[in-house]
């Protein structure tokens, strides 16, 4: 197969692990980068040229695996959708990433499928910040910049104090923001649930620094290997197929009222859950693209 890899970066951890993956099981692979691409939008021959150093040329490829950063979703999904509409398999598709990129849209279709969440709660309104903390039970609480990746954008507030200052001053910046329950009892561990097609291939758990809430690994959190229980498993397949994704990132959190989701994510890195885990996650998804491509394109998953 011909493939592309949509990476800003090939250097990169992923990409390089997927680009080696590929290239073992025999396939041809390029890593593009979707901000030097453009479309040519016609009726009869939707195409994708790539600006390099030389003359533009189209890309055709068989396949290709978008690994779009958050701050060029916008324009990397439009690129995703036009290989889309010229046939091109994607093994995460454009609706889907753009789905699970909207925090506020991602929460509400999680909800609408019964899956669990922590309590989260969104309002417009400057005099509502008082609702807003009484929705998700007082403080502690958590803020979440809707556009927050990494950790990026995510504050604890401890006290009813300082929650009201901190959605008043989000709100003064006219940032979109979510308010949402703290879960005291998960220790600042949260868990990272690789979903590949069907199934959870690898999971991990991930665990805060010091004087730290926020379990992402590029914060100076661990990662350890963590044996899922089967309603985990059941949870993260569950919301990557709400999302539409076919390879994902889900993040669960243990409360006292059972497993919950925090997030989906549509570009999981690779570095984490391989070095904690042992496992060979990048030919895992290389593997399934080579069987699933096959059904063909633009297979529209998800709700909404």
């Amino acid at each position: 197969m011909k493939l592309g890899v949509l990476s800003r970066n090939g250097k990169l951890y992923s990409t390089r692990r997927l680009v080696e993956a590929a290239k073992a099981r025999g396939h041809e692979v390029r890593v593009v980068d979707v901000l030097k691409c453009y479309m040519n939008i016609t009726a009869n021959n939707p195409t994708v040229y790539y600006k390099g150093a030389s003359a533009p040329e189209a890309l055709e490829f068989d396949a290709v695996i978008p690994r779009i950063g958050a701050s060029v979703t916008g324009y990397g999904c439009a690129v995703l959708r036009q290989f889309e509409v010229g046939g091109t398999y994607s093994v995460n598709e454009s609706i889907a990433i753009t789905r699970s990129r909207d925090k506020l849209r991602a929460h509400q279709l999680l909800a609408r499928k019964g899956i669990g969440q922590p309590v989260t709660s969104y309002a417009h309104s400057a005099d509502a910040t008082n609702d807003l903390i009484n929705s998700v039970g007082g403080a502690p609480l958590v803020v979440k910049i809707m556009q927050s990746t990494q950790g990026n954008g995510v504050v604890l507030a401890e006290t009813r104090k300082a929650a009201e200052a901190l959605i008043n001053a989000f709100r003064g910046l006219e940032a979109d923001f979510l308010v949402q329950e703290f879960i005291k009892e998960a220790g600042g561990a949260d868990i990272r649930c690789f979903v590949i097609g069907e199934r959870v291939i690898a999971a991990m758990q991930r665990t805060a620094a010091a004087g730290e809430f926020r379990s992402n690994l590029h914060r100076g959190g661990t990662a350890s290997v963590v044996k899922l229980r089967p309603d985990e498993r059941k949870l993260a397949v569950k919301a990557a197929q709400v999302m539409g994704l076919d390879v994902a990132g889900v993040d669960i959190i243990r409360s006292n009222h059972g497993p919950l989701v925090l997030e989906v994510n549509s570009s999981p890195g690779l570095e984490g859950i391989e070095a904690a885990t042992g496992k060979d996650i990048a030919s895992a998804i290389i593997e399934y693209i080579e069987k699933d491509s096959l059904k063909g394109p633009n297979k529209m998953k998800g709700v909404g």
